[in-house]
């Protein structure tokens, strides 16, 4: 909710696919935890393989146990596979940061009639920086001995706070604006406050090891979540009520030079976006409520596993990571077999020199639309009256 480079890819996404690729994404995604915790920790547990604490926190577990297992092949499996996480990653938010800076600074504040070049130019030297910001920030951090556990923990106390403000402005009419900052802020400096207060009372002293703790960092990350909740709710409801009508959220978009290229019939039909709307709205609730109630109260009359029993939770696991991979894997070549098959006649006619329309095989490029502004209505002419 407070990664910009997933509203991005929502935003620009047509509304269909964006509801059901981003409701399967989150399914095969939790292969990673999931599937990779079971498989890849626990085979370091039963090989006792030499990994302490501390390495184990900074995410050693996987390449160790596919070195071990699959030697210098394993190592270079989990390096192409760390390579293109962080990549893809890396690229996003490269983007999304670009994006606020340009658009929501640069352009609402210093250059309102800013056009596309300006943008884009003030886009790539904000990831220019950004990129620079970030490797120096990773050495600090890493000097400093903060692992990857406790910087990814720490993320929640630090955003959490404003997940519920955001979710209610984009969903709830009641919301206030002036209160999601105050319930984000408050909820944050309680947050930070908790975790620190959790340390000390569980271990009588703060530090990098005592705020890392799985305690501690829980209390932080509730606190971060739920106060903020609690103060945009009342905020909202009793000091600040709000009536915002959604359907006026089109006419405060506005857009780059007034391109409405790749805004088709379907982006614009008001009917097939409150279907989607509606098909994520319930299956969304849904799975929130099978993965953080059901699941873990199903594992709490198991108590210790049994043997059968954890044979059941790895047997799930591995055909959870092999349904995500098969998913990931064969669903953009099912989706995409017109384009495919059209990209490998260009290319067999191109080979075997056959002659033929180009158009056929060739994605066509649509020409940049632009809003048609309203036509000036030009003062009537007065007639001169006519002789009876």
């Amino acid at each position: 909710f407070v990664d910009q480079s997933y509203w991005q890819s929502a935003i620009a996404a047509r509304p269909s696919s964006a509801a059901k690729g981003y409701l399967l994404g989150g399914i095969c995604w939790f292969a990673i935890p999931f599937s990779l915790a079971t498989s890849l920790g626990l085979a370091s547990t039963a090989l006792m393989l030499p990994i302490n604490s501390g390495e184990a926190g900074s995410g050693l577990v996987p390449p160790a146990v596919a070195d071990h297992l699959l030697g210098q092949a394993g190592s270079a499996l989990i390096l192409i596979m760390l390579f293109m996480a962080i990549v893809s990653t890396g690229s996003a938010e490269s983007i999304a940061v670009s994006s606020l800076i340009a658009y929501d600074i640069y352009r609402e504040y210093i250059n309102p009639d800013a056009t596309g070049e300006q943008i884009l130019k003030v886009s790539r030297i904000v990831i220019v920086l950004f990129g620079i910001f970030m490797g120096l920030f990773s050495i600090v951090l890493n000097v400093i001995g903060l692992n990857l556990g406790w910087v990814y923990l720490f993320m929640g106390v630090v955003i959490g706070s404003a997940v519920i403000p955001l979710w209610n402005m984009m969903t709830w009419d009641k919301a206030s604006g002036k209160g999601a900052v105050i319930a984000a802020w408050s909820g944050l400096i309680l947050a930070i406050s908790g975790w620190l207060i959790g340390a000390r009372i569980q271990s009588g002293s703060i530090s990098v090891a005592t705020l890392g703790t799985n305690e501690v960092m829980l209390s932080g990350n509730l606190i971060a979540i739920l106060s903020s909740g609690f103060i945009h709710y009342v905020y909202s409801k009793f000091i600040d009520p709000q009536d915002f009508d959604f359907a006026t959220l089109d006419a405060n978009i506005h857009l780059v030079e007034q391109d409405l290229s790749g805004l088709g019939v379907e982006q614009q039909d008001k009917d097939e976006l409150r279907r989607a709307k509606r098909w994520i709205t319930r299956r969304g609730y849904l799975l929130t409520f099978v993965l953080i109630l059901v699941w873990p109260l199903l594992s709490i009359p198991a108590q210790v596993f049994s043997e059968s029993y954890f044979a059941f939770w790895v047997l799930i696991s591995i055909a959870w990571g092999f349904g995500a991979a098969i998913t990931i894997s064969f669903l953009p070549l099912i989706e995409s077999q017109d384009e495919i098959g059209r990209v490998f006649s260009g290319m067999l006619n191109y080979i075997t020199g056959k002659e033929g329309d180009a158009g056929d095989y060739a994605e066509e490029e649509p020409a940049a639309k632009t809003v048609e502004e309203p036509a000036k209505e030009e003062p009537a002419k007065e007639e001169p009256a006519k002789e009876e």
